[in-house]
């Protein structure tokens, strides 16, 4: 394990503080979990990761960073190479699937072809050997809950992909499951119905007050639904975190550079003990320990200098190479005093900027957050 696991895996580890600075025991304990498929790579690298009762908590990162790897090794579909898996106290890692008691909703829906609606959601009941009676009522509760209780007698075919994910999502919570597990289960919609559907996840999360784990490559979705994020990549977790600290204050390089846009400029700390910017000069900050950093400048930090008093404020000299018009607003993209930007501005303070145009640009010190190189 590298420095960098055992510094996030202790950052996520152990016991958590609640709001009264009590300590709360994790509802879902993650312990050193490895997997292996040729017993020589790790697709999954010492992971530990302690998520409490009710939370809503994403996987996020690239394809291949060992997210979804983590969640089939959670419901049981991996087995891992070595760790352990806590829920509610109980050790499941050598439990099968089906006797885990934990919700499912894959990307690709998996709704039986031949049922309705109304049969696939009472699938696990059945499983169960529940009452007919009892399947009939909850299935028609979890469809209604969804929004479909008027489509229980529809098969897949005659749904929308929207309409099939909300069967699915029903499917994977009538049975009342301790977890519930999501797969990148937006990934086949489109921009103004997966945005919908977030919604309609977070309501029923909070109405059911369900332990929620939610995989995604999307940083928009992980930001506007999560409690926690824990950002992934090359099978170790680089931060677990809430969204907000993940995107102001993250832990590493990379995951300044994966969560949203980003600006990096180089910090060393002198002899003397002060630190310096590349192209900037002398900064007045705080600093972690060590001689070399990333400065993480936010697009949104930086503006337009009207002038006045620089004060707290860097200043620089920037010539405007592109522009993206977004509508509400513009990202200038150029460079200026050795240093290459990208500014996100107002649409209403841009109307007069053109590629070509030299302009001053400028942010407090206080935005640029520094992460040990």
């Amino acid at each position: 394990m590298t420095a960098l696991d055992s510094r996030a895996n202790s950052a996520a580890r152990g016991m958590l503080a609640g709001e009264n600075g009590t300590m709360t025991k994790a509802y879902l304990e993650i312990r050193d979990l490895v997997k292996s498929y040729d017993g020589w790579q790790k697709a999954v690298r010492g992971i530990s990761l302690d998520i409490q009762k009710g939370e809503f908590v994403s996987f996020l990162g690239p394809s291949g960073s060992g997210k979804t790897t983590t969640l089939m090794m959670v419901a049981g579909f991996e087995k891992p190479t070595a760790g352990s898996i806590r829920l509610g106290g109980r050790e499941i890692a050598p439990v099968p699937p089906h006797q885990r008691n934990i919700g499912m909703v894959f990307q690709n829906y998996a709704l039986f072809p031949h049922m309705t609606a109304a049969e696939n959601v009472g699938f696990p009941l059945r499983m169960r050997k529940r009452p007919a009676a009892e399947i009939a009522k909850r299935a028609r509760d979890a469809l209604a809950m969804v929004g479909l209780a008027d489509f229980a007698g529809r098969q897949p075919r005659e749904l929308s992909g929207g309409q099939q994910q909300r069967v699915a999502l029903a499917r994977a919570l009538v049975f009342e499951p301790d977890v519930l597990l999501l797969d990148e289960p937006l990934g086949a919609l489109d921009k103004n119905l997966r945005e919908h559907m977030q919604v309609e996840i977070k309501r029923i999360h909070r109405e059911l007050g369900i332990t929620t784990i939610y995989v995604t490559h999307d940083q928009t979705e992980a930001m506007t639904m999560s409690d926690r994020i824990a950002v992934f990549s090359q099978g170790a977790v680089e931060q677990f975190a809430p969204p907000l600290d993940v995107y102001l204050r993250p832990a590493t390089r990379f995951v300044g550079g994966f969560v949203g846009d980003s600006n990096f400029l180089d910090v060393t700390r002198g002899t003397d003990g002060g630190l310096t910017a590349a192209g900037l000069g002398a900064l007045d900050l705080p600093a972690p320990e060590g001689d070399r950093f990333h400065g993480l400048i936010r697009p949104e930090a930086i503006g337009v200098w009207r002038g006045g008093e620089a004060g707290e404020h860097c200043i620089v000299s920037f010539t405007v190479e592109a522009l993206v018009n977004y509508g509400d607003s513009v990202l200038l993209i150029g460079g200026g005093h050795g240093l290459s930007l990208r500014a996100r501005i107002p649409f209403v303070q841009a109307t007069d900027i053109h590629e070509g145009n030299t302009l001053q640009l400028a942010w407090r010190r206080r935005d640029m957050h520094l992460i040990p190189a």
